[in-house]
């Protein structure tokens, strides 16, 4: 850590740094555990390029439920994130339970309409939450025009967009209201980038939300992506099933959701998620 960020930190806090220990995990950003004089351990991620404010927002957003554990915000700035340090624990023996049930109290925190009063990041791809017209109250409209379609877009602007992924995409916005009948519900509040590697224990044993991109949309697309590069354990599903049913047809329009995700990976990460992002579409066609 240079010596300005110390300094940096030492004037938000008021207190002296007296150790810092860099912690691994996250390609965006450079992470710590800090280690004050008086006033104990707090969290720190920096880097040039970054846009910390938006995800200090999210965090935020993701308390108010008071539903799962989030770190509390201290300090934010484009390029400084300085957060409550939560130590980790291991799993209690009921953890996956205890966890979807939570989550499934976080989806009943309505707004009323979809996206977000601000964009914020998907990774490092801007993600777009402010609704124009018809995409504040219609969700699949919203979904289509701030999800797929910009993901689409940014695949063509990369050279990644193939004839088969183009024809599916022509065919997904014809039929995507369809496809999404019989789901409508209230915009939930969602996490937003909900996979294994987005959440921690804390020392209780309890789940704590980490690296959100929040906004308020359909709760299936959060649970679409739990399910994505290993999925959680079924007892997540069973609690969350239990607590909060989902609607009937929900396992057809997973794929629908999985495919912003992928799509998102292969912009970030190259086309060695394109054959995937094709077969998502193709289970509609």
């Amino acid at each position: 850590m240079n010596q300005t960020i110390r300094e940096q930190i030492e004037s938000v806090l008021n207190d002296k740094l007296v150790q810092t220990h860099a912690l691994s995990g996250g390609c965006i950003a450079r992470s710590y555990r800090i280690d004050t004089a008086t006033k104990g351990s707090f969290f720190i991620k920096y880097g040039a390029g970054n846009t910390f404010e938006t995800e200090s927002a999210s965090l935020r957003e993701l308390a108010k439920p008071k539903a799962i554990q989030v770190s509390q915000v201290i300090h934010a700035e484009k390029a400084l994130l300085l957060l409550e340090y939560i130590p980790a624990g291991n799993k209690k023996k009921d953890f996956f339970s205890d966890f979807g049930r939570r989550l499934a109290r976080l989806h009943r925190y309505t707004a009323p309409s979809f996206g977000f009063y601000e964009d914020n990041y998907i990774g490092t791809t801007p993600q777009i939450n402010i609704p124009t017209g018809e995409e504040a109250t219609n969700w699949s409209t919203f979904y289509f025009n701030k999800r797929l379609l910009f993901q689409y877009r940014l695949a063509i602007a990369n050279g990644l967009a193939t004839a088969r992924l183009k024809e599916g995409m022509k065919s997904l916005e014809k039929n995507i209201s369809s496809i999404l009948s019989g789901s409508e519900e209230p915009p939930t509040l969602l996490h937003g980038d909900l996979w294994a590697g987005n959440y921690m224990c804390n020392q209780e044993g309890d789940p704590v939300l980490i690296d959100p991109a929040v906004y308020y949309g359909h709760r299936e697309a959060d649970l679409a992506m739990t399910q994505l590069f290993g999925g959680f354990s079924p007892a997540f599903y069973q609690a969350y099933q239990v607590e909060y049913p989902l609607l009937p047809g929900w396992e057809q329009r997973q794929n629908l959701y999985k495919l912003y995700h992928i799509l998102n990976h292969l912009n970030m990460f190259g086309q060695g998620y394109l054959h995937e992002a094709e077969q998502l579409i193709s289970s509609y066609l």
